[in-house]
């Protein structure tokens, strides 16, 4: 059993390393940091979408920029996970589909200039493809977060973190490193100490 354990914790450094090593991912934490910043202070909103783990993943990162990162004393910043609302969300899926969950939110909530980030290991969950559609129609900016094929999502991001992984609990590590490290830089931008 220690030998698997090894092995687990070495292939997320391993994913993590890769992360480390990537210039182009680097720069564009860089460059989604900065967008996400000037997003809030022209009066726009952040939004997640996600399913399973990504959705769990979707709504911690949310409640770091709405709550609080490194700086207790700051004032919350516009974020919202799109699934968190359960009526909606099974009342959307029973009259319509579980596809259209997220795209009918991008139509009725977001406005031109947010940001939505969303998160799918595959890049090929339905319901966060017609949320990319539907935002790209409205003029919202899309972030994928994906493994390394980057699916459906590919084309339909404007910014794609597709981490050099084909293996889900390692691309999920991943992605929240990527959104602590982004949350942190936005945070420090718009609340320097």
């Amino acid at each position: 059993m220690q030998a698997t354990i090894q092995q687990i914790f070495q292939s997320s450094i391993d994913a993590k390393q890769q992360l480390l090593a990537s210039e182009r991912l680097l720069q564009l934490t860089e460059t989604v940091s900065v967008l996400i910043t000037e997003a809030f202070r022209n009066g726009h909103r952040l939004y997640f979408c996600g399913n399973g783990g990504s959705a769990a993943d979707a709504q911690h990162l949310a409640a770091e920029f709405t709550g609080a990162f490194y700086n207790r004393n700051r004032p919350a910043l516009p974020a919202e996970a799109l699934h968190v609302n359960t009526s909606y969300i099974t009342a959307a899926a029973n009259d319509y589909d579980y596809n259209s969950i997220y795209s009918r939110l991008v139509e009725g909530i977001m406005q031109s200039g947010d940001v939505l980030v969303g998160l799918s290991t595959s890049g090929n969950s339905g319901n966060v493809v017609k949320a990319f559609e539907a935002a790209r129609a409205k003029g919202v900016i899309t972030v994928g977060m994906t493994g390394e094929k980057g699916g459906a999502l590919r084309p339909l991001s404007d910014y794609l973190f597709d981490v050099p992984s084909n293996d889900t609990p390692r691309i999920q590590e991943c992605h929240m490193l990527i959104g602590h490290t982004i949350c942190q830089l936005v945070e420090a931008q718009i609340f320097p100490a």
